[in-house]
């Protein structure tokens, strides 16, 4: 079936072909096209899933055709891609390479009721991944599916299962995003074989109601780089997982062909090209390593007779992908050389699977993953990376490696509050933290001219996955210097702010903020008579602006030198901002409202801040010394401007407290 779209005011010409794929998913084929079709979005950001129904009256009107055999059919109801009609419309989701076009009448979410677009009778689906074309019934599916029914409709929904796929989910850990989501459910969930499919991670699970209720929670949670976890669903049969196991003869056989290619003298294992061995093909049996199946059984064959091996050959098995390799971590501990030439294998990110193995020998040759390297020691090092006790690779000997043995297990210690080194340190940081951050927040930053040095430098930098026209960080976006992403050095000089007044005027440019002084958490890095240096990590919200009360955590590297008896100067300004995680907002400005006293920096009322500035522009005194003779006047300002008058006639005020 061909579907044609005409987009005016736009130079697209798109052809694109729909077949159904073993899901009864439309899957789209062969496109061409120029451009960005309307509405295109990245699926890491927010932006609407759904073409269809009242929300997408576009800017382009034209036909849509169906060049089907021997007729033409045009979409009855909805409008789709600003096409309109009567009654309510298809939804289409469009999500990688491939369309789910579902006809919403609105049934429940389950599942249970949908009815597929199906312009033309599909090939009905047989159980093993084949295409059935006998018709069977009014239904899509042989005994069910759907709606269909074998012969007048009888039997069990085959699709009773559901696809629960993670866009760009392999960039996520395991553990983290089943915890993650799990926590956010509101229902308890087990997922039935997990995987990474291209960008995507994906898994099972059998009941609707769970499978709504962990879609509920797509996109409420926010990763480390500011993206949202989105969490969609697809109906499907049973995943063949679900009958993995070979027959007991079968077993046998594969079992005996093993044993044949077991040199026990050497410990090793050679199940090269096993899908050719005349032993099994004999008996009618292709052993596919490729296929979990084949992979489990010789993994449980190993482990249940040589649990002792040391070298496994696995080369020429058209293996692309090692989940199914990396049970030999636990099955086979003693293995020290793998042999995986020959292979599919098109990236070495494959290889953390089976991180856990204690290698000295590697064949990867032969491997698409062997030509993405532009050099030998780019390879080497992106494999040694994995495997640091590795002594040859693809037969060639490298260097001896540098390791460090640690006998006995260690776990990491939990994570501790501030450093500091000294309460000296301690007592001066902070009060300088509670002064800068007291102004910072006020408003009205040109005060901080008094906290950095004539020569000072400063420089804001996100992390280099944000996109600037999709993050809520775009006020940052101008000014940030990340020289991951910044490659031309006169852009990276002009973003490094030099001077005290360029600085200043860079803070005053910055959303307005209120810091969680709760959440700081301060390590000295470095302290000598001379020079300090500290690094402050914590939370803030933007008080203004389009991202009001929007929470964001940070990290700022400070380097000072002494200033007066008992004060910091700042020579360099680091500043990090990301979006926080959804923990993290869970709990930022939580303890400071229950707990005030725990903050480690001290903090003041907006209207002290406010009077502590104007104190000090007035008196011309520091901000140290201003506020230590507002409080001694209990911030009564016409007092503490009397007193101030008083004593600076006297000369008994010091000449320290008018050094900025």
């Amino acid at each position: 079936m061909t579907f044609r779209k005409w987009y005016p005011n736009l130079a697209v010409v798109a052809r694109v072909r729909f077949d159904q794929d073993q899901e009864g998913v439309v899957v789209q084929r062969d496109v061409t096209r120029k451009g960005k079709l309307p509405g295109e979005h990245d699926n890491r950001v927010a932006g609407p899933q759904f073409w269809g129904g009242r929300m997408s009256r576009g800017p382009f009107r034209g036909p849509i055709y169906y060049d089907g055999p021997a007729r033409q059919q045009r979409p009855r109801g909805g409008q789709m891609g600003g096409f309109r009609g009567p009654g309510p419309g298809p939804r289409v989701r469009f999500e990688d390479n491939y369309v789910d076009v579902t006809m919403n009448s609105g049934s429940p979410q389950d599942g249970s009721s949908h009815r597929r677009f199906n312009p033309y009778r599909w090939p009905n689906w047989k159980g093993d991944g084949q295409f059935d074309r006998d018709r069977r019934g009014a239904g899509g599916y042989k005994g069910g599916g759907g709606g269909g029914r074998e012969g007048d409709g009888g039997g069990k929904d085959k699709r009773s299962w559901y696809k629960m796929i993670i866009p760009y989910g392999r960039k996520y850990d395991k553990k983290w995003l089943l915890t993650a989501l799990q926590n956010l459910c509101s229902v308890p969930f087990t997922p039935v074989q997990y995987q990474i499919e291209g960008h995507k991670a994906q898994f099972y699970l059998e009941d609707a109601c769970t499978a709504n209720a962990l879609c509920r929670v797509s996109r409420q949670i926010t990763d480390t780089e500011g993206y949202k976890v989105i969490v969609l669903m697809n109906p499907c049969p049973p995943p063949a997982i679900l009958n993995t196991q070979l027959k007991p003869e079968d077993m046998e056989h594969l079992k005996q062909c093993m044993a044949k290619r077991f040199d026990g003298s050497q410990r090793a294992l050679d199940l090269n090209n096993i899908r050719t061995d005349p032993d099994l093909v004999s008996q009618n049996i292709r052993a596919i390593l490729s296929r979990k199946t084949f992979m489990d059984a010789v993994v449980k064959i190993i482990e249940e007779n040589i649990p002792e091996l040391v070298c496994l050959n696995l080369s020429n098995n058209k293996l692309y992908k090692l989940e199914d390799v990396a049970d030999l971590i636990s099955k086979a501990p003693h293995l020290k050389i793998l042999n995986l030439s020959h292979n599919e294998l098109k990236s070495e990110k494959e290889l953390d699977r089976l991180k856990g193995l204690k290698l000295v020998e590697l064949w990867l040759d032969r491997n698409p993953l062997c030509d993405q390297f532009k050099d030998q020691l780019t390879y080497i090092s992106a494999i040694r990376e994995r495997f640091p006790r590795l002594l040859k690779l693809d037969g060639h000997d490298l260097p001896p490696p540098i390791v460090f043995e640690v006998v006995t297990p260690t776990t990491t210690p939990p994570c501790k509050g501030s450093y500091f080194g000294s309460e000296e340190i301690k007592v001066l940081i902070l009060h300088f933290l509670q002064q800068y951050y007291s102004v910072y927040d006020s408003g009205n930053r040109q005060p901080l001219l008094d906290a950095y040095h004539d020569g000072a430098s400063f420089s804001l930098s996100l992390p280099s996955s944000q996109n600037p026209n999709r993050c809520s960080l775009r006020d940052y976006h101008k000014d940030s210097r990340n020289i991951k992403r910044l490659k031309d050095p006169s852009t990276r000089f002009r973003l490094l702010k030099h001077t005290r007044l360029n600085v200043v005027a860079l803070l005053n440019e910055l959303p307005k903020t209120q810091h969680d002084t709760a959440s700081f958490n301060v390590d000295v890095n470095t302290y000598t008579t001379t020079l300090l240096s500290f690094t402050v990590s914590g939370m803030f919200k933007e008080v203004d602006g389009k991202s009001q009360d929007a929470v964001r955590a940070f990290s700022r590297v400070f380097i000072a030198v002494p200033a007066g008896i008992s004060g910091l100067c700042i020579v360099n300004d680091e500043l990090f901002v990301r979006i926080a995680t959804t923990e993290e907002i869970q709990h930022a400005f939580a303890a400071s409202a229950t707990t005030p006293s725990s903050s480690p920096v001290p903090t003041l009322t907006a209207p002290q801040q406010e009077m502590l500035s104007a104190f000090s522009l007035k008196s011309g005194m520091n901000l140290e010394w201003s506020q230590k003779c507002l409080q001694d006047n209990e911030w009564d300002f016409n007092k503490a401007a009397q007193i101030f008058t008083q004593l600076k006639i006297e000369g008994k005020i010091p000449d320290v407290a008018f050094i900025k």
